[in-house]
């Protein structure tokens, strides 16, 4: 069944946000910013391995890196790109929409909550990869594997920050479930070199998304969304990055 991969990657969002938001109230104010924060501390790893496994490379026996010039051009274009567009008061403001549809104005961490979660779970190569499968050649097991990834993370996040998290299925299933559809024309286009450089940058993006968790909301993450679709047209430049 085409589009089964976007589904079970859904269902695992809004299972993983509810488990989440219930298991989150066993623990005091403290102890949630402490989950918080170590839920940050780990999706940067995991954005620093993905990149770093796209920037490093051995040649004649020594570790070499390169790629720096794609991320450098990449997010300063995809960022002026973003801010320009408004992409991340757009976010907000379908966040402050959803607060309001589903009765949760009081909370006033949901808008935050969502953002982050579906920043976090939407970027990366394994759901556009993942889609194309699904809407090619009927293949939902890329996003299966994905799906039980985002149920962790997701959880992990409610858990300290709220039921915002769960509602960030909705963007993954239009996301996923637009790119199944439009799968056959899309699959010509993402080359492994465009997966490459998709991957780099989602990776940073990711990163990006593990300082604002840490730290507090320091980066405008949702603005800088546009790298990821200047990577893949980088990839077909005639000249290298």
């Amino acid at each position: 069944m085409i589009g089964l991969g976007t589904l079970i990657n859904t269902g695992a969002i809004v299972a993983g946000g509810l488990i989440g938001l219930f298991a989150g109230k066993l623990f005091r104010e403290e102890q949630q910013a402490s989950i918080g924060k170590a839920c940050g501390v780990s999706t940067m790893f995991i954005a620093i391995a993905g990149a770093m496994s796209g920037m490093l490379k051995i040649e004649n026996g020594a570790l070499t890196s390169g790629r720096a010039m794609l991320v450098v051009l990449c997010l300063a274009l995809g960022t002026v790109l973003g801010e320009l567009l408004g992409i991340e008061d757009a976010f907000e403001r379908f966040g402050e929409w959803l607060k309001k549809r589903t009765g949760n104005e009081g909370d006033g961490g949901f808008v935050n909550a969502f953002v982050t979660a579906s920043l976090t779970v939407s970027i990366g190569a394994m759901a556009i990869v993942g889609s194309i499968q699904d809407g090619v050649m009927g293949d939902w097991s890329t996003l299966a594997v994905k799906a039980v990834l985002d149920f962790i993370i997701v959880l992990v996040m409610a858990s300290s920050m709220g039921k915002g998290c769960a509602f960030s299925a909705i963007p993954v299933f239009v996301f996923e479930g637009g790119m199944t559809l439009l799968a056959r024309l899309i699959a010509p286009v993402m080359t492994e070199a465009a997966i490459g450089n998709l991957s780099l940058i989602g990776s940073v993006l990711i990163f990006c998304v593990g300082v604002n968790l840490v730290w507090g909301k320091q980066l405008r993450v949702a603005n800088m969304l546009p790298a990821v679709l200047l990577a893949v047209i980088a990839a077909y430049m005639p000249w290298g990055l």
